[in-house]
């Protein structure tokens, strides 16, 4: 569950961060559009973290398999 909950909010962070530099670029804040860019970029990097979390588990899972398939031969 707390991986959907995790792809949902790296996909709010996106959203939100190229939201807000949006509106930064349109006002002249270079605040805004520096913490609309940080926020996006928060996002990228929790999805691929989270999408790396998943290969690991996968290959993992794999070779116990693999393993217990071994032993029962």
């Amino acid at each position: 569950m707390s991986d959907i909950k995790n792809k949902f909010n790296s996909a709010k962070d996106k959203v939100m961060g190229k939201t807000k530099e949006g509106v930064g670029k349109a006002t002249g804040s270079e605040e805004m559009e520096l913490k609309g860019k940080i926020q996006s970029q928060k996002g990228e990097l929790t999805e691929k973290l989270g999408d790396a979390k998943e290969k690991i588990i996968k290959k993992i899972n794999d070779a116990l398999d693999k393993n217990k398939e071994e032993k029962n031969n």
